[in-house]
């Protein structure tokens, strides 16, 4: 299978390379070597190549920083998602697009399910939301996962960031009235790649941590796993705080677990067990 991946050089993008089947050819872009904002870009790449699919780990992330440039986080996460998925379709590929949580308002008190009504409260989400719309509109046969609090050994996240810290701080003060369910990149690229390998997937997925927690109860893992690994490692003092003690410029979902009962009955993918990822990437950071 040729695949074409954007977005190479963040976290699921290099978690989806290192599990690559040997059998697939790989051409990984970046914004560097791939515009996914121009059509005719992506449509001379896609022609070119022949993808049997795109997989698109390509995304504006900056949550706070997309209230203020709306217009460069609609480019990225519509736009461009609508470019691929044409494309996809002109050369009969199939199309995967990553999403996330942060479409819904979070209100509420069970898990998402692919068929709740999605409510964004940002401009992240929105742009979001509106790539989802937009691939589906220009090809019916995209699949879509809904992704959520992903960590890896790569990139930036919250683990990474939170070690970072324990090294500069005696005490943390971490918010603990927002649930959702941490979910290892490897995890994600595993459940892509089984997609790709069922021809009648298509549609939307949830896909995400098989247990959740607050964001202070991931913290306490964290260090909890760091003390039973890494010699001399001391945990900062943790404080439990709510939201309002810690303001964002951006409305974070106070609830965004995702059922996983989708993807698990039609690809046999089990909910990311990120307690075991944790142990096992922790030692490994970049």
């Amino acid at each position: 299978m040729r695949i074409l991946l954007t977005g190479s050089k963040g976290q699921l993008a290099r978690c989806f390379r290192d599990r690559l089947p040997e059998s697939w050819e790989l051409i990984a872009t970046d914004s560097a070597s791939l515009d996914i904002s121009d059509p005719d870009a992506v449509k001379q790449m896609v022609h070119n190549f022949q993808p049997d699919a795109i997989v698109n780990a390509a995304a504006f992330t900056a949550v706070d920083k997309a209230e203020t440039e709306s217009d460069a986080a609609f480019a990225v996460n519509a736009a461009a998602v609508r470019n691929l998925a044409a494309a996809a379709r002109e050369v009969h590929a199939r199309f995967v697009h990553v999403s996330t949580d942060y479409v819904f308002d979070g209100s509420a008190k069970v898990p998402y399910r692919e068929s709740d009504c999605p409510n964004p409260q940002s401009i992240y989400g929105k742009s979001k939301l509106a790539g989802e719309l937009l691939a589906l509109d220009a090809n019916p046969e995209s699949i879509i996962v809904r992704t959520a609090w992903l960590f890896s050994e790569y990139g930036n996240n919250f683990v990474k960031t939170m070690m970072r810290l324990a090294g500069e701080r005696d005490s943390l003060s971490v918010v603990a009235d927002q649930y959702g369910c941490p979910t290892y990149a490897g995890d994600l690229a595993d459940a892509v790649i089984a997609l790709l390998q069922r021809a009648s997937a298509r549609g939307i997925f949830h896909y995400g941590g098989n247990k959740s927690v607050s964001w202070f109860e991931f913290t306490q893992a964290i260090f909890q796993t760091a003390a039973a690994q890494i010699d001399g490692f001391k945990a900062p003092e943790l404080k439990a705080i709510a939201s309002s003690e810690y303001p964002m410029p951006t409305p974070r979902p106070a609830y965004s677990v995702l059922d996983c009962r989708r993807i698990e009955a039609e690809s046999g993918v089990k909910a990311s067990d990120w307690r075991k990822a944790l142990s096992e990437i922790l030692g490994k950071l970049d």
